[in-house]
């Protein structure tokens, strides 16, 4: 059990580590309406005008998924288990309301070029215009939303990690019946030596 927390800490510093200002992870629960809010405005919205964004979602009620929250929560330095969290880049966000809109974008926008901003601005636009259309035309944004799921992750990296864990059982047997011996070995010298003695 302590392995997969370690395991599942490790995963989450490298998926908090490994965020940019093209990805968004939020940290949400199923019950917060402020999450709900949150989600919503990412996947209708943020996903469409900026196509090169990733989004991660966080479920925090899963217990696996819990270390990379707290990981979370330490590097933003919030002291509050609020969600949602809101991680873009280096930047986060704790809480969620639409006047944060601007700001979200803002944090999305920080180390993208001028044609991928002008290109946002464009999509931004021809959303206001006719949404389900821009939409329908861009169906395969849906796809830039992903679940993590510590436990999966770990599940994935499992195999290498039993492999690894049999052969050093295996190494560990041989050092134990080597040791065993070298004592078997050792006491029988020093018995056979205390008979001639007498």
């Amino acid at each position: 059990m302590k392995k997969l927390s370690i395991l599942s800490a490790i995963f989450g510093m490298a998926f908090v580590g490994a965020a940019s200002a093209a990805n968004i992870t939020i940290y949400h629960s199923p019950t917060c309406p402020h999450c709900h809010h949150a989600r919503e405005f990412i996947s209708s919205t943020l996903i469409y005008e900026y196509p090169d964004l990733v989004v991660t979602e966080v479920n925090v009620m899963d217990q696996a998924n819990l270390p990379a929250f707290q990981e979370a929560l330490k590097k933003c330095e919030f002291e509050s288990g609020g969600v949602p969290v809101i991680v873009v880049g280096d930047k986060c966000e704790q809480g969620y309301a639409d006047f944060m809109q601007d700001k979200l974008r803002e944090m999305i926008e920080v180390d993208l070029s001028d044609e991928q901003k002008a290109t946002a601005a464009e999509n931004k636009k021809a959303l206001a215009d006719n949404a389900e259309s821009f939409k329908a035309e861009h169906a395969d944004r849906v796809k830039a939303i992903v679940e993590y799921n510590a436990a999966a992750a770990t599940q994935n990296a499992e195999p290498a990690t039993v492999d690894a864990e049999k052969k050093s059982e295996g190494g560990n047997v041989i050092w134990f019946w080597g040791l065993l011996i070298v004592l078997v070995a050792g006491l029988g010298y020093v018995l056979v030596r205390k008979d001639k003695k007498k």
